[in-house]
Formats: structure tokens, sequence, C-alpha cells
């Protein structure tokens, strides 16, 4: 069977189960983030309700069911699985009544989609020591977006932060489905009995938590652009967000910059002439005494809340 990436076709899932006459998908099968979706479930949860209390239901409004269950009604033959609903097959039928968990197929498709939106290797500009990738959006509390397919994005930590706080032990986000907030705290990571958070780059829903990470925190250490992503958003106001962020040159401008702050921090902590022209060690966190650690925080990394 052919697997194809690109939507196929713009009807609302509800329009093509039938529920509904006429609705256009206009959120690339978000559902999650649509509020008409969010409102004709709310409907069919009343209209359950209803009718356990042994209530009929009239008009328009009492025929409304959930679409997976006006589908499961059809035959098998009819029964259309939810990828060739969103485009990205051609038809299948349904075996497993919508249950996608329980689908060999639904995780065969998603292991397929994420070859095809696996991060590419990327070019990076090397800022005394600390890489910085091109085409990533950077925002200044140390954090990074990078575009996969309209309003999708992944965002993780940078190479300046990673550096700076050496081996992170733990790491938590909010679970997939929550909202996260440009400029809020989104990312928490530990190391041993330090914290710290990271703020959000975008607004958006949570796609996918990378659980490698979750488990392997060290991942963001080596790799902190690509295998080290933390999380993935669908960010229906992705255009106008990033007008807030560096891109190209200013994220140059802005590494060049943190790196000054950075030795003139260590010279005054350590009393020693950092500024010597040498690429920033990969766990300085680990090199400085507890008081300075503290201030490193509070100076580079939004302390945890």
């Amino acid at each position: 069977m052919e697997t194809r990436i690109e939507q196929k076709t713009a009807a609302c899932l509800w329009m093509q189960a039938g529920v509904v006459k006429k609705k256009i998908c206009i959120s690339d099968f978000s559902c999650m983030t649509c509020r008409f979706d969010r409102a004709l479930r709310k409907a069919c949860h009343e209209n359950e309700d209803l009718q356990k209390k042994g209530m009929i239901l009239k008009g328009k409004r009492g025929n409304l069911v959930f679409w997976k269950e006006k589908l499961i009604k059809q035959p098998l033959a009819k029964r259309p699985c939810i990828h060739h609903m969103k485009g990205h097959i051609d038809f299948k039928a349904c075996t497993k009544t919508y249950n996608c968990i329980d689908c060999e197929f639904d995780q065969y498709f998603h292991d397929q989609f994420k070859v095809y939106t696996v991060l590419k290797p990327v070019a990076f500009n090397d800022i005394r020591g600390v890489s910085l990738p091109v085409g990533y959006y950077l925002h200044s509390g140390h954090t990074w977006v990078k575009i996969e397919d309209h309003c999708n994005v992944r965002i993780g930590i940078d190479d300046f932060a990673s550096r700076v706080l050496g081996k992170i032990t733990t790491i938590k986000t909010p679970l997939m489905g929550k909202q996260v907030f440009q400029g809020k705290h989104a990312i928490h990571i530990s190391r041993n009995k330090h914290k710290a958070s990271f703020l959000s780059p975008v607004s958006g829903v949570i796609t996918q938590v990378n659980s490698k990470v979750k488990k392997t925190p060290g991942l963001i250490n080596h790799d902190p652009y690509t295998d080290g992503w933390v999380l993935s958003l669908y960010c229906p106001n992705l255009k106008q967000e990033l007008k807030q962020l560096m891109f190209m040159d200013s994220n140059v401008r802005f590494m060049e910059r943190e790196m000054d702050r950075l030795y003139a921090f260590l010279e005054e902590e350590t009393q020693l002439a950092a500024a010597d022209g040498g690429s920033l060690v990969r766990d300085l966190f680990k090199n400085l005494p507890e008081i300075s650690r503290d201030r490193l925080l509070n100076l580079f990394i939004h302390k945890d809340p």
C-alpha cells in the first residue's frame, strides 16, 4: 500500500462520517485544537447523558452522535481507516472499530510517517565552541524552533544551555494534548538537586513528547538539535509568533552577546581571565563552586518556579 503524506481531502471527519452535511477542515486534522470538534463532542456527550435518563431527543441536535459511532454501524467494506479519511493513504477498511491503539497498521503508519518527517541534517555555525543550527528560530530563553510542516514544529533546548548545565538527570514536560504558551515555562530540567525551567518559544498544543529524551535526558547534551528535541507542537498562530523570535544573523549576534556575558561572569566569579578565545566546555556547571552555580542559573537560565 502506498503511503502518502500530503493531504488528499479537506472534508472534516464529522462530514465524511455523515454526521454533518458540510464542514471543511481548516486545522489539517488536528482535531484537539479545533473548536468545531470540541463543540460537537460536547453536544454528543450531552445527548448520551440525556438518553441514559430515558429522554427522547428531537431535532438536528438530537441526532448528533460521535463520528466514530456513526461509521462503526457501517458494513466493514464502507468503514474507512482514519488515515484514508485524512488523505494519507488509499482506501483501507478499519477492522478495529477505530480503536487505533490496538491497530498494527496505525503503528506501521506512524513509523513510516516519522521516516518522512524526521529532522534533516542541518548546517551549523560555530560561535566560540557553541553550535548554532542554520534555519532554526531561537528564543532568548535558550530554546529553539524547527518548522516541520505547516503549523507543526519541534522545540528543544539549545547547545549553549546544554553546555552550561552539563549532565541533565531528569526532564519534565506537560503531557500530549496540553497547551504551552510563548514565553511561559514549558520544559523543566534537573541536575540532581538543581532545577531550572525553559520557556516555550511558541504557543501550541503538544502533539508529541520525545520519549527517548524523557528516558535519556543526556541526548540533549549530545545532540540538542536533532535526536535531543523535546516537544512537537501544533501552532495555529505560528506565523505571528515567529516574528517575536530570532533567526539567522540575529541568532549569531545573540549568541555572541551571550558568550560575552558568560565570559564576563566567569571572570567575576573565578577571578580568572576566561575570555581567552577558547571554546566553551561541555559541562561548565560541574566546574563551578556551589554559590556560583546558583548565580549562573539566575543569570542565563530561568529558575524552576
